[in-house]
């Protein structure tokens, strides 16, 4: 996500960085250059407006004129007003009922939001540790209510039957009952969407809201409709009392006009943002984290929580105290280090969160993709047990054999294994940190020519 505003960005402000003197001319010019960026990046027009005017107002300020470094004055300016236009901090969810404190999902069809329902029952299960029902208030799409009761099983989470010969209203009251019964503590409901906003849609769901009156009201919308999904949660939060938005498919939006439009035209916060079709891929919607990444300034904070909550733990102490005794670091502890890096999102996504790596070039970019980790499993996988843990036994016919087998050549097999002895020298300066410490000092881990050096060349 933000991949075209970040480069564009980054270009403008580099110039302007290293400005010992601001003039209003040259501020005029960057910001010339920073409006064509979001307009690019299909930022709603009066987003944009508003935006620009604020940078220049304070920018022409003595805010500015009076610092020893203007350059960099000005970058933070555009990062705070980044941060203002799509709300200040992360605004979390309001579970302060009497159980089960209700959440309605609205949106229009094809928005993510059934599978939304899915990836916040998992959120508020495993970060908060809440008990959760959801129930399919859906009466036109049985596949919907299908759908839902498939991830509900997967989750391990509540699942309240309904079927299309109710009525929408009967469904969530009953679900309602059932949840005080069975003691829940958060109950989701997944509404009707349709192909567009429509009368007769907004009546039936102002109908639901008024008959659960829910403590939280939230909008998904598809990212990937630029500054159209501000203008569509504009319509239901004249419809709805909306208390949030759940922006979904950003990974796959490579503008990020929905994330900077959103908030500037409902007055509604991003609550969550859907970053990838797996059922842990929500995240808080962090303002401040998020003009950091746009700014190609990382996310450390949320890579270190990623490291805290999918590192696997017990792995991470066995590796290390196995280091720690001097019995090194061999090809399988190096498969689940790979193992590890996919549990997190892959490396795009960490490198995402690094400082620095927002911009790469598009040619490493390319090679940094799973496939690779892929080919270096297939790799391991070939290897005999006694060749994971005495990588020195492997000689020119192992190599035959191993690249036979996963369908590799002997280059990839020479590229892997100085790879992994690079990996074990580092492991070797890391004894007692295991894999959270090695995950936070990955930037230090890339081989000469940065991240494109551990991936083949094409």
């Amino acid at each position: 996500m933000f991949e075209n505003l970040t480069e564009r960005l980054g270009s403008t402000l580099k110039n302007i960085s290293g400005k010992g003197r601001l003039t209003e001319d040259n501020i005029k010019d960057t910001l010339r250059e920073v409006r064509m960026a979001l307009l690019e990046a299909d930022v709603a027009l009066p987003v944009v407006r508003d935006f620009i005017s604020q940078v220049k107002e304070r920018a022409v300020g003595t805010e500015v004129s009076k610092s020893l470094n203007p350059g960099q004055v000005f970058i933070k300016i555009v990062q705070s007003e980044l941060e203002a236009v799509m709300g200040q901090a992360n605004e979390k969810l309001n579970l302060a009922a009497q159980p089960p404190a209700v959440i309605l999902m609205a949106g229009l069809q094809g928005a993510g939001k059934t599978t939304s329902v899915g990836k916040l029952a998992s959120f508020l299960k495993q970060r908060e540790k809440k008990k959760v029902l959801v129930v399919s208030a859906d009466v036109y799409r049985p596949a919907a209510i299908k759908q839902l009761e498939t991830l509900a099983n997967d989750l391990e989470v509540g699942f309240f039957p309904s079927d299309i010969s109710q009525k929408p209203v009967d469904i969530a009251l009953a679900a309602i009952n059932h949840a005080r019964k069975q003691f829940y503590d958060v109950l989701l409901v997944d509404t009707a969407g349709r192909l567009h906003v429509d009368g007769e849609m907004m009546a039936e769901i102002q109908a639901l809201h008024k008959a659960i009156n829910p403590i939280e009201t939230l909008f998904v919308v598809d990212a990937m409709t630029g500054q159209d999904a501000a203008n569509t949660a504009k319509a239901f939060n004249e419809a709805l009392p909306l208390t949030g938005v759940i922006l979904t498919k950003a990974d796959g939006d490579a503008r990020g006009g929905a994330a900077l439009s959103v908030r500037h035209i409902t007055g509604k916060p991003i609550k969550f943002i859907g970053m990838g079709e797996k059922l842990d891929a929500l995240e808080a919607f962090h303002p401040e984290r998020i003009a950091s990444r746009i700014l190609g300034m990382g996310d450390v904070l949320s890579l270190i929580e990623e490291v805290e909550r999918k590192v696997d733990k017990a792995k991470a102490q066995k590796l290390a105290q196995k280091v720690q005794k001097g019995k090194g670091f061999d090809l399988q502890d190096f498969k689940e280090q790979l193992e590890q890096m996919r549990n997190m999102g892959g490396m795009m996504s960490m490198m995402d969160k690094m400082p620095g790596m927002g911009n790469m070039t598009a040619q490493i970019k390319e090679k940094a993709n799973d496939k690779s980790f892929n080919q270096m499993e297939a790799i391991i996988n070939s290897m005999t047990p006694d060749e994971r843990t005495k990588p020195d036994l492997i000689n020119g016919s192992r190599k035959r054999r191993i690249a036979a087998g996963s369908g590799t050549q002997i280059q990839d097999i020479n590229r892997l294994l100085k790879q992994f002895t690079q990996m074990q020298k580092m492991m070797k300066k890391m004894t007692g940190g295991g894999m959270g410490k090695m995950m936070r000092n990955l930037k230090g881990m890339m081989p000469p020519g940065g991240p494109g050096g551990m991936f083949p060349k094409r």
